[in-house]
């Protein structure tokens, strides 16, 4: 059977580089809009011509900020996606956006290209964490990025950035609060980490930036789950929380490790092709990478088969993260492995008697305690 493909789009520039981010993302003081347009035509039909024909369940336009983008740009993508696969007949097509001025004013011109949910940058409510988060944008811009939104959208995501230097449990809950009650149907919450080879991790060497220690981050969890389900949105996946059957089928995918296709510089991807998984990365720098889309019709540093090994390990690593856990009979099918193949089994007793996770004949889920270990069960689980 042909695998469904969810389709991501990655715009690498951005206004500003934020201190804590490690995205692929870069600042230009013009951007050549009718180039890279091109380009990521031309790739896209390189990788759909590879492909086949497919039916497509989601496209995601992520960055970098893709609200930087041309709308024309976004809807001769969506038209070319069109006429190279079959869209499913709720197929979800987001773009990622900043609350700036700017970027909001082109919104209605996004929606009228093709796109049915948007997902916008906010990350605080607090003007002094914006500053210190290097945010382009006031906290009065967010809240009416965000109404601008709900109307023109019928879907709509904010992320919040939380645990952050000297954030206390009764400041998140307000922050938190304020948020929900503008919030649609689906939110992203993210604790603060520091990243190699960003300004934040400069500081944080300096002790310049202190983060909450182990206890208070996961009291800020729990926290943050506890509002969230009094205001109906339930933790399907780690930092994300939706209103039932809001939650991103884009993101899923990922998650559920099905295949994707990434176009534009440094996109990554998972594609099926001629039976075998691939990962395919492209160049990450902007301009060698459309040259060489222009030379060859792509821009891959990278088109290899996932060893079995490989896939169990991602499918592991993804699928623990949703609140449903890894399906054990898809998991077999993806990876040519069994879950005993694929763990250490001691390391799992252990995890199962300590209520990290639970196995069932169809199932391994990590429990709320566990999913606020994970990375660490993960480690030790994982071979």
């Amino acid at each position: 059977m042909t695998e469904d493909l969810a389709l991501y789009v990655h715009w690498p520039f951005c206004l500003a580089k934020c201190p804590y981010c490690d995205f692929n993302s870069h600042v230009r003081e013009r951007i050549d809009q009718t180039r890279f347009a091109s380009a990521l035509r031309r790739e896209l039909a390189t990788e759909a011509a590879r492909l086949g024909r497919r039916r497509l369940t989601s496209v995601f336009f992520g960055g970098g900020t893709p609200s930087l983008m041309d709308p024309s740009t976004v809807g001769a993508l969506l038209d070319d996606a069109a006429g190279y696969f079959t869209a499913a007949d709720d197929l979800e097509i987001t773009l990622e956006a900043n609350p700036t001025s700017i970027e909001a004013g082109r919104l209605a011109d996004y929606r009228a290209a093709g796109v049915n949910r948007v997902s916008i940058g906010i990350q605080s409510l607090d003007a002094a964490a914006l500053r210190t988060l290097g945010r382009q944008h006031s906290a009065d811009e967010a809240v009416a990025a965000l109404r601008l939104a709900r109307r023109l959208f019928p879907r709509v995501s904010f992320d919040l950035i939380y645990a952050r230097p000297g954030q206390d449990q009764a400041q998140w809950r307000a922050e938190l609060q304020a948020a929900l009650a503008i919030a649609a149907d689906h939110l992203s919450l993210y604790q603060l980490t520091i990243e190699p080879a960003t300004p934040f991790e400069a500081l944080h060497r300096q002790g310049k930036i202190v983060l909450p220690d182990p206890d208070t981050a996961a009291a800020l969890y729990n926290a943050t789950e506890e509002e969230c389900a009094r205001a109906g949105l339930l933790a399907y996946e780690i930092s994300n929380y939706a209103r039932p059957g809001e939650e991103s089928r884009h993101n899923l995918t990922y998650w559920r490790y099905r295949d994707y296709a990434g176009i534009g510089p440094g996109a990554h991807g998972r594609v099926t092709v001629a039976g075998l998984l691939r990962a395919t990365r492209r160049h990450r720098a902007p301009e060698p990478w459309a040259e060489r889309v222009e030379q060859t019709g792509h821009g891959l540093t990278a088109d290899l088969p996932v060893a079995a090994e490989e896939r169990a390990r991602e499918a592991l690593l993804m699928g623990l993260r949703l609140a449903e856990g890894v399906d054990l009979a898809r998991f077999a099918t993806r990876t040519g492995r069994t879950l005993e193949q694929s763990v250490d089994d001691g390391v799992l007793v252990r995890c199962i008697e300590e209520a990290y996770l639970t196995l069932t004949p169809d199932r391994l889920v990590a429990t709320r305690e566990g999913r606020i270990r994970l990375d660490s069960l993960l480690s030790a689980l994982v071979v």
